[in-house]
Formats: C-alpha cells, structure tokens, sequence
C-alpha cells in the first residue's frame, strides 16, 4: 500500500522519477556499496565512476534509473546506523551465489582507487559475515578482482581469522 502511495504522490508531481519499493533489493545493495566506497573516508570520483559502471553492468539500468537509486541509496545509507537494515533484507531476497556475486561487486568498487585499506576490508568482511557469505568465499572475490586490475593481495587473511 506504501508503494502505491509513493507511485501516486509521485505522479501528482509530474515526476517521471521511479519510485522504488522500500524493499527494493537494488537500494540495499547501492547504499551498501556506498557504505563501501566511503569506508576509507574518501570517496574520489573513479569510485563513482566505477561504482555507476558496475552499477549498470550488474542490473542493466538506463541512466535516469540509475541516478534515482544512487539518490534512494544515498538517502538510504545517511539513514542507517550499520549495515544490518540492508544485510537482513539481502539475506532473505538473494540467492547464495548472488549474496557471494554482491561481494565481488563490493570489491570492484574497493579497488577503482587501485589500492584498499582497512576499513574497506573491515566493511566488507562485516558485510559478508552478515549476508552468509564465507570468509573463503570472500576472500576468493577479493583476490579474484585483485587480480584482474592488477592489485595485491597481501597476506592479511592471517589476520582476518
């Protein structure tokens, strides 16, 4: 009922930007690669960049679409407190291979600067524990993208326990 409500204000307005349902998996997964992205405190516009490219890579969206998830994705993310609210719902939406396919893309945006820090690993590590997805499986997709743009991969599994 919500949604049809949002759809109605919205076509009062004249806007031809698509509403999205609250439970709309594709928010989730923007604001938490958002989440992702800003981990390190800086977000450069090669992240954006790449972050839109997969974007549209992962779930085939036209520009104006994808413009309003970036925007429903930011809103969702400056309203969240951790990255439960997004996990939880992911959880139950998406497939095992897709929650694990979810990581990969998260790495994809980690390594658009070319290099990763700690809070990046650290937000993905908590990410992926949440969604199910194994530390091995993570750390697979995390060397698995390292390797296709050239990146190392250092030894910090050891650490990550």
């Amino acid at each position: 009922m919500f949604e049809r409500l949002q759809q109605f204000l919205a076509s009062l307005s004249g806007g031809d930007k698509p509403v999205f349902a609250a439970d709309d998996p594709r928010v989730a997964v923007m604001a938490l690669c958002i989440q992702v992205m800003e981990a390190d405190g800086k977000v450069l516009d090669i992240e954006k960049t790449a972050l839109r490219a997969r974007f549209k890579e992962f779930y085939g969206v036209e520009e104006a679409e994808l413009d309003a998830l970036v925007a429903a994705g930011t809103d969702a993310e400056s309203e969240a407190i951790d990255f439960f609210r997004f996990t939880s719902e992911l959880k139950r939406q998406l497939s095992e291979e897709q929650r694990v396919s979810l990581i990969g893309l998260l790495w994809e945006i980690v390594y658009a600067d070319g290099e990763r820090s700690e809070m990046e690993d650290h937000a993905i590590w908590r990410i992926a524990d949440l969604l199910g997805v194994s530390g091995r499986e993570r750390i697979m997709k995390r060397q698995e993208v390292a390797g296709r743009v050239g990146a190392a991969t250092g030894q910090e599994e050891a650490d990550e326990g």
